[in-house]
């Protein structure tokens, strides 16, 4: 009869040992480059606020990518980028975390760790192809045109599986 308790015990450390593994074994990445910026004679050149247009597009980020449902947000430190993360932050009621754009390698160790599935990066022109080139292990993808701003970059990852990528606008 002491069989069965040991069974069960090595059956749960099995379920529970298999659910941590797959947790970890696919995960979707959101890429997108910040909505339009203010470009206005009053605008911060540095940092520039969104336009009325990058506002709205901001607006449609979230109806296009909704059935994700990112559990983590990420952004660089830059108004722009901020308030593109920011109406899919407040729709999944998640904090958007800062990340440094000249340190993606530390960004990408910190996805692939997390047991979080879906995440939504916002980058620049320049910086979202080199992650999501650092995410596919290929270098496919090249720096946004300036005047660039509907492109959705979605990555795939699952264990043991060539990396897919697939490009929408909005």
């Amino acid at each position: 009869m002491k069989i069965f308790p040991v069974f069960a015990v090595a059956v749960l450390a099995l379920f529970v040992f298999t659910g941590s593994v797959n947790s970890q074994s696919k995960k979707t990445i959101i890429l997108v480059r910040h909505a339009e910026k203010d470009v206005s004679a009053t605008a911060d050149p540095g940092d520039p606020d969104l336009s009325p247009e990058g506002l709205q597009r901001a607006e449609r980020l979230v109806k296009k990518i909704k059935k994700y449902k990112p559990g983590a947000i990420y952004s660089t430190n830059y108004l722009r980028t901020l308030d593109t993360a920011a109406p899919m932050a407040k729709r999944r009621h998640k904090q958007v975390q800062i990340y440094d754009a000249k340190k993606s390698d530390v960004l990408i160790d910190q996805i692939m760790k997390s047991k979080t599935k879906r995440f939504l990066i916002v980058g620049h022109s320049n910086t979202v192809p080199s992650l999501v080139n650092m995410l596919i292990k290929k270098d496919l993808f090249h720096s946004l045109d300036e005047s660039e701003y509907g492109t959705i970059i979605i990555v795939r990852l699952k264990t043991g599986k060539e990396p897919r990528t697939e490009i929408l606008q909005y």
